[in-house]
């Protein structure tokens, strides 16, 4: 193969079709340099795909982590939304809720793992999500702990359906979580009212520490906007592929 193979960057586009969804879903899928079906990679998994790939600038990332500091190559999966219905999908009291989490875990993991050199245990797929994107991440690892337990929240939208959620967990010891919040986030302006999302976070943190989860966690300078993420992505990428 030559250097120029090696080296250069690969992001194509997919899409698959959702009988839960009833609809097709746009995918980007990032493949590391020097990728080849002959072996096998772990994948992350993206809500939100077009902003991780144009705003969290995660392939590049991804890239320059595994070129500069030889980091174990990963495929990406970014899942582009509609934004007009990401809340109904991404909220756990949304109406799309069930059969997007149905869609993620059912149709899109045997998808990806059928089309791509993709490993098929839990333990090598990371499921990652900005504010509801980190939301739905960790409920799809709490409705499908056979297929997820490493998730990573960028200012998770923990809002009282995901306390909730947490407060009938019992044992949460083989969830592993990347989790961090900006100190600028105590007051939050979405489309559905005005949050607290520090105290959202903090909230979640107890309840995950008190289960068992295994979470790093972290509080930075920085707002609720993709400029803050897409500078803790380097650490969020370093805390599951160079453990």
């Amino acid at each position: 193969m030559s250097e120029t193979n090696i080296y250069k960057r690969t992001i194509v586009k997919e899409t698959v079709h959702s009988h839960a969804l009833q609809e097709e879903r746009n995918l980007r899928v990032y493949l590391p340099p020097g990728y080849n079906e002959l072996l096998s990679y772990p994948v992350l998994y993206c809500q939100d795909g077009e902003d991780f790939f144009n705003y969290g600038r995660v392939a590049t990332h991804m890239n320059r982590l595994i070129l500069d500091e030889d980091y174990e190559p990963v495929i990406i999966v970014g899942v582009d939304v509609d934004k007009s219905v990401r809340t109904s999908e991404y909220s756990p009291d949304g109406n799309r809720f069930a059969a997007y989490t149905t869609f993620f875990a059912e149709e899109l993991v045997p998808f990806i793992e059928q089309k791509f050199a993709a490993r098929k245990e839990r333990s090598e797929r990371v499921l990652a999500g900005d504010s509801l994107g980190g939301t739905v991440s960790l409920h799809l690892a709490l409705l499908y702990p056979h297929l997820f337990h490493k998730v990573l929240s960028l200012s998770g939208a923990f809002y009282e359906p995901t306390q909730v959620k947490l407060d009938a967990e019992n044992d949460l010891s083989g969830l592993d979580m990347y989790m961090t919040i900006g100190l600028q986030e105590e007051e939050v302006k979405t489309d559905h009212g005005t949050f607290d999302f520090l105290d959202y976070n903090r909230r979640a943190l107890k309840k995950l520490q008190e289960r068992g989860a295994d979470v790093y966690y972290t509080e930075k300078e920085g707002k609720h906007v993709w400029g803050f993420w897409q500078n803790v992505m380097p650490e969020a990428l370093n805390y599951f592929y160079n453990r």
